[in-house]
């Protein structure tokens, strides 16, 4: 039985994802455009060049729709994008494709707590301005229409 299931080596058929990244608040195709990056990337330098054509095959995703995620993922802190330079067989300097660097995760869930932390204190805020209107409105004494029998008299 396990002569029909082929032998795996880790470090050549799989790629390392950090656990994080499911528990930062990224959409599927962010992690997915994320994954790919990983599964694409140099170990050693944590770069990769693939075009946004060929994400987009990968993943199923128009170019556009690739473009996007990618500069969702750059505002976000997981990858930098830069851009490259091609020279042509006859000299000529063309635009490359965009060379990524994966990011250590560490930044961006830093940016994520930073991010809760404001969102919190905001929310905090809120609470005690709308506890000081409730207690004002309680205090303030109203003001009440005569009854009949007063306004006749």
């Amino acid at each position: 039985m396990s002569s029909l299931i082929p032998r795996r080596d880790p470090k050549k058929n799989y790629f390392p994802m950090p656990n994080e990244i499911f528990s930062m608040g990224l959409s599927a195709e962010e992690i997915a455009v994320y994954a790919y990056l990983m599964y694409r990337e140099n170990r050693k330098s944590f770069q990769c060049w693939p075009s946004f054509s060929t994400i987009g095959n990968a993943l199923r995703m128009s170019k556009n729709t690739v473009r996007k995620y990618v500069q969702q993922l750059k505002d976000k802190g997981f990858i930098l994008a830069e851009h490259t330079k091609i020279r042509t067989q006859r000299g000529d300097p063309r635009n490359g494709t965009l060379r990524y660097t994966i990011l250590p995760i560490r930044e961006p869930i830093k940016q994520l707590r930073d991010r809760q932390w404001e969102e919190s204190k905001r929310e905090l805020e809120r609470l005690k301005v709308e506890r000081l209107r409730e207690k004002r409105k309680d205090s303030v004494f109203e003001i009440f229409s005569p009854s009949r029998e007063e306004s006749r008299i």
